[in-house]
């Protein structure tokens, strides 16, 4: 059982409190709760897109293996948009499969934890650079193996490749043994969201009863709960709670919030200059984010077609 400073980190990691983690003052390095507190910490800094501090927070000659592998995903991630950098890119990917071959069998010096967390950062590794087969093998999709986290990674991978039933199916299957913890209705939001279940309403509710927790400052939140409510043709309150979470972001939005203010923008009227600006911005700032990629390929797809269209001469009036 954890312990309620460890549940607390947990909870703050869950509901995208990256900030209030990386100022965390961690415990004593003799303390059980060290290594994993430390590993949430690290991991927060790489959700705040800041991959180099976690050179600074581990160790470069490290045993544990839930920290070499957080350390392994931050240097691929370092290197993820350099075309230069291909050969670190893929040492740091074998070096997370070495690790998931080092947790395997029962005589492993690891524990439970220290194995489930190999594997989940593992699997965001081989997802983020388009290995999705071998992600979801790694997270142990469609088999029994107990990893709440695990879990969470694969629906968002199935829901990204547009398989909100093979989400539902993981969900349904951990809801046997995860009871009613929080990060299981956080994935029951996520699938929500992307399908539109009763009309986003679920995770409308969800969003909306964490950000009441006065001992949580979360913007990633605010987010959520503004694209939910865009979803729900709620407009202006969507609004309210997108420039509320780039305040709390310090007035730079992170690539999901800007994402979200863009098409924000677009729904207005009149509002055809906001939404360019923004997505110009979005564009410069986030190129592979997903709505970026998806407008480059249609526009892609659109030159080739009109390449191929001959516009016929005009006609001309004969005596």
């Amino acid at each position: 059982m954890d312990s309620p400073e460890l549940y607390h980190v947990k909870q703050q990691f869950t509901l995208g409190a990256y900030k209030s983690l990386v100022d965390l003052t961690l415990p004593d390095p003799d303390s059980p709760d060290y290594t994993p507190i430390l590993v949430y910490q690290a991991r927060a800094h790489l959700a705040l897109d800041n991959p180099s501090a976690v050179f600074t927070l581990v160790p470069s000659h490290v045993e544990n293996v839930a920290l070499k592998a957080v350390a392994a995903l931050a240097r691929y991630i370092c290197t993820e948009t350099d075309r230069a950098a291909e050969s670190e890119r893929d040492a740091a990917l074998e070096e997370l499969r070495d690790l998931c071959v080092e947790i395997e069998g029962d005589d492993a010096d690891a524990t439970e934890w220290e194995k489930g967390t190999v594997r989940v950062l593992a699997g965001t590794a081989f997802a983020r650079a388009g290995e999705v087969e071998e992600a979801l093998e790694t997270l142990g999709a469609g088999t029994d193996a107990r990893n709440l986290e695990a879990v969470a990674y694969t629906v968002q991978i199935y829901l990204s490749i547009h398989r909100p039933d093979l989400a539902r199916k993981e969900f349904e299957r951990a809801k046997r043994w995860a009871e009613d913890d929080l990060l299981l209705q956080h994935i029951e939001a996520a699938i929500g969201l992307a399908t539109g279940r009763d009309a986003y309403a679920d995770a409308h509710a969800f969003f909306t009863e964490q950000l009441a927790n006065p001992s949580l400052t979360s913007p990633r939140l605010l987010t959520a709960r503004g694209v939910a409510r865009l979803l729900r043709g709620e407009l202006s309150a969507a609004k309210s709670d997108l420039e509320e979470a780039q305040a709390q972001m310090g007035g730079k939005p992170d690539a999901e919030t800007l994402g979200a203010q863009t098409v924000a923008a677009g729904l207005g009227t009149a509002k055809t200059a906001e939404a360019e600006q923004l997505f110009s911005r979005l564009e410069s700032e986030h190129p592979t984010f997903p709505l970026v990629l998806d407008l480059e390929r249609k526009a892609a797809a659109f030159d080739e077609l009109a390449a191929k269209f001959a516009v016929p001469p005009l006609a001309t009036a004969s005596a």
